[in-house]
């Protein structure tokens, strides 16, 4: 088993477990756990997998994805009952996941000798297609597109620290770590200390 097929597995696991807390806070059934949890754990990577011409896709080839996305669902949906705040534990695991598949997409596409900019945007993709599925489907605001959110830039720094890991001659664990390393701490920054990128504010024409 290669490191980006672990990598695969974990956001799977960990993406999967966000997909059903937000079944949880809709109070849907089982296969609605099981629904939100896989949309969310298999959408990034397939989008990945899809551009870099990769054939079969992740999951075809190795349907076990389907089956820890399956499991992590049947987790939440006993254990959900648990938790105080379902929405502070979404995003916390969704920044776990997050830094996983940002290293998992931009060390994939670095793998199969893509350009710098290929591996940043399959970095971007895989880290945020996911979780942008699971709250269009489930009628929330995308993450990615809140106000004050630093979520895209989260992405966007982690593929770079892959390039510039790889370029400094780190193996390919320390490259995928110093990518997952950026993109999560960034991330929890920006929830524990509130750190924002400026947003564009109108301003009235000139005369």
């Amino acid at each position: 088993m290669t490191l980006f097929m672990l990598l695969d597995f974990a956001s799977v696991f960990v993406f999967a477990l966000t997909g059903a807390l937000v079944a949880s806070r809709a109070q849907l059934d089982i296969v609605g756990f099981c629904f939100f949890a896989s949309l969310t754990a298999v959408g990034g990577g397939t989008l990945r997998d899809v551009l870099l011409d990769r054939n079969p896709v992740f999951w075809l080839e190795r349907p076990s994805y389907l089956g820890v996305a399956c499991g992590a669902a049947l987790l939440v949906f006993f254990t959900a009952h648990l938790f105080e705040s379902r929405y502070k534990l979404l995003l916390w695991l969704d920044a776990f996941a997050l830094g996983i598949t940002v290293s998992a997409g931009s060390g994939l596409a670095q793998a199969l000798d893509q350009p710098a900019p290929v591996v940043i945007v399959m970095g971007i993709i895989t880290g945020s297609m996911g979780g942008l599925m699971r709250d269009v489907v489930s009628n929330e605001v995308p993450l990615i597109l809140k106000k004050g959110e630093l979520y895209a830039t989260c992405t966007l720094a982690g593929s770079a620290a892959t390039v510039l890991a790889s370029s400094a001659g780190l193996t390919v664990a320390y490259v995928a770590l110093a990518s997952g390393l950026v993109t999560f701490s960034l991330r929890a920054g920006s929830m524990i200390f509130g750190w924002s990128m400026p947003v564009y504010k109108s301003r009235p024409p000139r005369a």
